[in-house]
């Protein structure tokens, strides 16, 4: 252990980068594909009823339909079926306390402490994009949306219904492809290996394309353990993903390309490439009672960890509120939506976003301009551009938040014109107005609430990957370790090693913190991936890398 303690210190903040168009992710159409299934059904009624008015609260309930399309059916139906109660639970608070009290204070006070919630809740149970973003722009929006207390369950039945719409349209790709994400998942896997194998395991970007490798084989098996039943389509991606563990055991004696055409024989619904070299051993590597050796932490200690990113969304969301209030703007929700989604995982991240967040609602104000003489012929026009930009906000925001964001901002400002026409003028300036304050101040909070409690996790993560390495190591020299027991402890090191190696990179992104002890770090991280490799030898695995399928 080093004798001297990092000094705390304030890191500086890039400025570069930022704005950079990546590649699309690989399902940009599902997303946005599913958004307009789910939501032009339940509002093309309404439309031909003359009640458009009512169309935010199934819009609430439709953009349900943008989460968990990452996972596996199985594990897809539980989630989209939580999104949809949390949905609902925060907009029953929004919409109660708007029929209760007309105060702007409390009304905002409410949406910063339910933006906190969410977030927190989000992180704590890793539903991945869009995060708590969608839930605290439909409580913040139903916040300011005047209505009385017998309103409210006819308004929130509308929701659920778009809810269980939603639902459906997340589920329905599954009738066509039912191993889509898994398939997807192991992948990823397989081309993150490649990249490492092609670096031989030594020379720059080593240690990188390692540490993404381990990740995204960590990842798969977790997304394979949450299909349920082992299937025989499992079974058969459970065994390239057993492939990509020997290759990261011995990389230097692993034929990249091979991996890469596994990965792209995955695509569509043909087959699963079998490797011709994995037979038994394989067998005993997939064993059940050692894939669900290591599981997730309780929730409870989950969220202990995220208290500093509450305090941040809660007080951020608040002051960028009442500061749009004395200001005069009429939606200060606005500014509390924007605040609420700059915080990431550390200072550096919500710095980052909060650049690209500005950047892409002012870019989004020209296309908005440009937009609504377009939508003011007439409600069904403007239905259709609303569906238009959902569409291309999800096309597009993969490649970067902020091209997401200029066409979030013209649908945002649409939407206000469901129930009435609006000015456009004064649109624009609350847009901007809002903007701008809901990044400053919600930047400075997160600036202000120091997060003290990451210098303490990479010590606790250190010391994870240690006792797991420990107790792999005695494994190994046990003569006849007991069924099970040596997949156990490789499953559970890897899990270790990766939740350090994302524990050093949240704190590294943090102000006013020691700093991340690297020399410690990388000898304990090495020292498990030698572990992890001696661990794949002792299964009888390594011998087979030579052979051929």
């Amino acid at each position: 252990m080093s004798s001297t303690t990092p000094r705390s210190r304030a890191r500086r903040l890039p400025l570069a980068g930022f704005l950079r168009v990546g590649r699309p992710s690989d399902i940009w159409f599902k997303s946005a594909l599913s958004v307009v299934a789910a939501v032009a059904p339940l509002n093309l009624p309404l439309l031909a009823l003359g009640r458009l008015d009512l169309a935010m609260y199934t819009m609430a309930g439709s953009l349900c339909a943008l989460y968990a399309h990452n996972r596996p059916y199985a594990a897809r139906a539980r989630a989209l079926a939580w999104v949809v109660l949390g949905m609902l639970g925060g907009m029953a608070v929004a919409l109660v306390t708007a029929s209760l009290t007309t105060d702007a204070v409390v009304l905002v006070t409410v949406g910063a402490l339910l933006a906190a919630v969410q977030k927190v809740l989000s992180d704590a149970t890793r539903i991945g994009p869009p995060g708590h973003l969608i839930l605290t722009f439909i409580s913040s929006a139903c916040l300011f949306t005047p209505q009385t207390l017998g309103q409210v369950p006819g308004h929130l039945a509308l929701a659920a219904v778009a809810g269980v719409w939603a639902w459906i349209v997340g589920m329905a790709p599954g009738l066509v492809r039912p191993h889509g994400p898994e398939r997807r998942a192991t992948a990823h896997a397989l081309n993150a290996v490649a990249g490492y194998a092609q670096t031989r395991g030594s020379g720059e970007g080593a240690a990188r394309a390692r540490a993404a490798a381990v990740a995204a084989v960590h990842g798969v098996w977790q997304s394979l353990r949450s299909t349920g039943t082992r299937s025989t389509p499992r079974r058969a991606l459970e065994r390239l993903v057993v492939r990509a563990e020997i290759a990261l055991a011995s990389p230097a004696g692993t034929e990249p390309e091979r991996l890469r055409a596994w990965a792209r024989e995955l695509r569509g619904n043909g087959p699963v490439p079998r490797p011709g070299d994995l037979t038994e051993t394989a067998d005993e590597l997939l064993g059940v009672d050692a894939e669900l050796a290591f599981g997730e932490r309780p929730l409870l200690r989950r969220l202990g960890p995220l208290a500093p990113i509450a305090l941040r969304t809660a007080l951020g969301c608040a002051l960028a509120g009442y500061l749009s209030l004395a200001l005069g703007v009429g939606r200060p929700y606005w500014a509390l939506v924007t605040a609420a989604s700059l915080y990431q995982a550390n200072v550096t991240l919500t710095w980052s976003r909060s650049v690209q967040r500005v950047v892409g609602n002012l870019a989004g104000v020209p296309a908005f301009v440009a937009i609504v003489p377009l939508a003011h012929l007439g409600k069904p026009v403007l239905l259709l551009c609303v569906l238009a930009c959902a569409f291309g906000a999800e096309a597009l925001i993969s490649r970067n938040y902020w091209l997401g964001s200029v066409c979030v901002t013209p649908m945002a400002l649409l939407i206000t014109e469901f129930a009435r026409s609006q000015h456009p003028g004064e649109l624009i300036t609350d847009r901007v107005v809002d903007t701008l304050v809901g990044a400053l101040v919600g930047f400075a909070a997160a600036v202000v609430v120091t997060n003290r409690r990451a210098g303490d996790s990479i010590e606790h993560a250190l010391s994870a990957v240690e006792r797991a390495r420990e107790h792999a190591a005695r494994v190994l020299a046990c003569d006849h370790p007991r069924p099970g027991a040596l997949e156990s402890a490789r499953r559970g090191l890897a899990a270790t090693v990766v939740d350090l190696r994302a524990t050093a990179d949240t704190a590294a992104g943090e102000w006013w913190q020691r700093a991340v002890p690297e020399d410690r770090v990388m000898p304990v991280e090495d020292a498990a991936h030698r572990t992890l490799a001696a661990t794949v030898r002792r299964q009888g695995l390594h011998s087979l890398e030579g052979a051929r399928a």
